[in-house]
């Protein structure tokens, strides 16, 4: 009787231990992922002021999906390199949802489907800003008030939980 309830007692202690591992490992990979998405945000703004180029994913000029792809490639986290299909990527986020490092998607010039993309760097209430390359003004910070992205608006997708 004595050795079950050792055995018991052992078992109890290696479960309890057992689940508060997980907690410290949920606890961990936030805080990664926050790192994540800083690193994220700081490599894309550090390419502010580059000029616009199709087809581009360096210094030299970035379009769009390449400045997205390209700084997520710098966390080893592979992308399509097409805005319309880095929107098939991740989950949908609802637009209160939003958070610094989600990918922010629209359909401008009248296109029928996505064809722009940026990376959120700050969501206050009822406003969001996102860095991308714009094919006027290259690599800049934009904000979801301005009427054309207001109205160009199409979804948010969060690739890094």
């Amino acid at each position: 009787m004595k050795k079950i309830l050792v055995f018991l007692f052992v078992c109890l202690l290696f479960i309890s231990c057992k689940s508060t591992s997980s907690a410290v490992n949920k606890t961990e990979s936030k805080r990664e992922n926050k790192y994540v998405v800083n690193h994220l945000i700081e490599t894309a703004t550090d390419n502010i002021g580059v000029r616009y180029k199709a087809g581009g994913t360096t210094k030299t000029g970035f379009d769009c999906s390449g400045l997205v792809f390209t700084t997520f490639e710098s966390e080893n986290i592979k992308l399509p390199r097409s805005s319309y299909e880095q929107a098939k990527i991740g989950k949908i986020i609802k637009f209160d949802d939003a958070k610094k490092g989600d990918l922010i998607f629209f359909k401008t010039n009248k296109s029928s489907q996505i064809n722009h993309v940026g990376l959120i760097t700050e969501v206050n209430s009822n406003e969001i800003k996102f860095v991308h390359s714009s094919t006027s003004k290259g690599v800049i910070i934009s904000s979801t008030k301005e009427a054309y992205y207001k109205n160009s608006f199409v979804q948010i997708n969060r690739i890094i939980d």
